[in-house]
């Protein structure tokens, strides 16, 4: 797994992973997997992010410690369960051509969704939401984030309607998805999916996630997010639609 053509790929894809994960909602961090995919099996993509993403998740945990909305928080975790478990039962019979366009299409959906939001097409403005929303936002994260680590816009939207802070904002996704992938982790496991020689391979990379989360909880407050999203879209759009095609061919 280990050859230059992975670590080509591996290397900036974690990075750029873990400054989203640790400075920016964590939304871009799925940028990493369908450019892993491109290299490996999409469902050895998942697998390998997976403890990487835990990894970014504890070091970004203590930075942001107790700055998150509660109440968010608590219900996108509640409602990120039986998402988890959704996720889940589609892993287990879906074959690699499916993951790819799975993984390919919400990449070029969460472009379109984003690029919509951007031009002010799509206006998500600060307003009550109940509960329920909150359950039903959970529940379509714990889904994607289960089948291709794709959670973060959903749980934007919720807590984008709820007019957090920047901040809160950042740390609620922190905290929740802390939570999630510990979760995945267990049901990724029962599912065979983690191999000495994938889980070799996490351990090679995780220095570089680190250090990506460490870059990110510093450009918080000082890098524009404009810029970096840009990128990320650009980074989405041409690996989603390479997965699209893989898939349907």
């Amino acid at each position: 797994m280990l050859d230059w053509a992975f670590v080509a790929v591996a290397v900036p894809a974690v990075l750029f992973a873990g400054i989203s994960k640790g400075g920016f909602g964590s939304g871009a961090a799925f940028a990493a997997t369908p450019l892993l995919a491109l290299v490996v099996p999409p469902a050895q993509a998942l697998a390998l992010m997976l403890p990487l993403l835990i990894v970014m998740d504890a070091a970004a945990l203590r930075p942001y410690w107790r700055k998150w909305d509660a109440q968010s928080a608590r219900l996108l975790i509640l409602g990120g369960l039986p998402g988890t478990a959704a996720g889940w039962a589609l892993v287990a019979v879906v074959d690699p051509d499916a993951f790819r366009l799975i993984i390919g299409l919400v990449a070029v959906g969460f472009v379109l969704w984003s690029g919509a939001r951007a031009a002010g097409w799509i206006v998500i403005r600060p307003r009550p939401v109940g509960p329920l929303a909150g359950l039903c936002w959970g529940f379509a994260a714990g889904l994607t984030s289960f089948v291709a680590h794709a959670g973060g816009p959903a749980a934007a939207v919720y807590m984008l309607a709820r007019g957090l802070s920047k901040t809160a904002f950042q740390a609620t996704s922190v905290i929740v998805f802390t939570v999630g992938n510990a979760l995945k982790a267990v049901a990724f496991a029962t599912l065979g999916l983690f191999t000495p020689e994938m889980l070799g391979a996490a351990i090679a990379l995780a220095p570089v996630a680190v250090a990506g989360t460490w870059l990110g909880v510093r450009a918080h407050h000082w890098v524009s997010d404009r810029t970096f999203f840009a990128l990320t879209w650009a980074l989405l759009l041409a690996a989603g639609g390479k997965l699209i095609a893989d898939g349907l061919g």
